[in-house]
């Protein structure tokens, strides 16, 4: 996948993701359409490129990445309280947003980000591939799973999210096993999806269904004959389905884990025939301006403290050791959907479009 081919598919797939008569609601990871930026604590070199000295790593980082506001908010300030000279300026908005802002820059002449953490690693290939981020082989690598860590060095998870089942427990009386749940004549108009257009998750989940023998494009196509709405994000879809708007929704699991806790009637389920997995890679971009402190935002994440953090926020940890947080499952008790991401990789605009050309965005 050639860069301008990348760049020219994301810009068309993003103009159109304002487009479609269903999509009600915004994914909590951006304020506003295009994303928000929010700055972190100042340093005192005005933004010149960090050095180390006996004040530590300083200067400006430039963070961009789909991750809800609040996370990303308490993820900067556990970072600034080891890094306090750091100022982490953050752009934050849906995954196919905030890629679609750096191949712009790209475009223009100058990646403005230093740091990126987005959905999946099906992104992170086609970043690779267009030779745009730098290799960095963190000495916390030793405490994650080798396969979650790109081989050649250029990104790594930081997390483990599967898409599962949510649904609303005041409204189903009998709790889903399967996937066709969303398929049943019985809940034609009841389901909700986030829109690949917007969501790395989703993307990713539509080539991965779209791939596999138990699903393929015909479950898209039965999605659609049973009224499944599609809306911008995951975010989204959480509250839809936690109002009683929608009975159920496909989302990532943590976001149900967290609805729940704030006394929201909804359910987690993994379906029996499985689930696709993303990681939330992290990695450092080739134009880096501060290459110090992208290398300690990454160990960070990365740490037993980064990991830590990521658990008591609701999330699986990728970091061995960790548990994850209660209500939901760690890799090894899942049954997880998967396909060649190499393939996945190179048909990724290709599945959007095709995405769109059914459900009309």
């Amino acid at each position: 996948m050639k860069f301008k081919t990348l760049l020219a598919g994301l810009m068309v797939i993003v103009a159109l993701s304002g487009c479609g008569g269903n999509q009600t609601g915004t994914n909590n990871t951006a304020e506003k359409a295009g994303g928000n930026t929010t700055t972190g604590a100042s340093a005192s070199n005005n933004g010149q490129a960090g050095e180390a000295g006996d004040a530590g790593i300083s200067g400006k980082l430039s963070f961009y990445t789909s991750q809800p506001e609040e996370d990303v908010t308490k993820l900067v300030d556990a970072f600034n309280s080891q890094y306090p000279d750091v100022e982490v300026q953050t752009f934050r908005s849906g995954t196919e947003e905030v890629i679609a802002k750096v191949l712009a820059e790209k475009e223009a002449g100058r990646v403005q980000a230093d740091v990126l953490l987005v959905a999946d690693a099906v992104t992170f290939e086609g970043l690779k591939e267009a030779d745009m981020l730098l290799k960095y082989e963190s000495p916390e690598l030793a405490n994650i799973p080798v396969e979650m860590a790109d081989p050649d060095g250029m990104y790594t998870g930081t997390k483990v999210m599967a898409t599962a089942l949510v649904y609303n427990t005041a409204m189903v009386q009998q709790a889903p096993v399967s996937w066709s749940v969303l398929t049943a004549p019985d809940n034609k108009d009841q389901a909700i999806m986030p829109s690949p257009v917007y969501s790395g998750a989703a993307a990713y989940n539509v080539g991965v269904f779209s791939r596999s023998e138990e699903f393929g494009w015909s479950f898209f196509e039965e999605l659609k004959a049973n009224g499944m709405t599609v809306i911008k994000g995951n975010g989204a879809v959480i509250k839809a389905v936690a109002a009683g708007e929608k009975s159920y929704g496909m989302v990532v699991d943590f976001l149900a884990v967290r609805e729940k806790q704030k006394g929201s009637p909804v359910e987690l389920v993994y379906p029996e025939e499985g689930v696709p997995v993303i990681t939330e890679p992290i990695g450092i971009m080739k134009e880096t301006k501060n290459e110090a402190a992208a290398q300690a935002f990454v160990d960070f994440v990365l740490s037993e403290e980064g990991q830590k953090l990521a658990a008591g926020t609701g999330y699986t940890p990728i970091r061995e050791g960790i548990a994850a947080p209660e209500g939901l499952k760690t890799v090894s008790e899942m049954k997880v959907l998967s396909s060649d991401i190499s393939v996945l990789t190179e048909a990724r605009e290709e599945d959007k479009k095709a995405f769109i050309g059914l459900f009309g965005q």
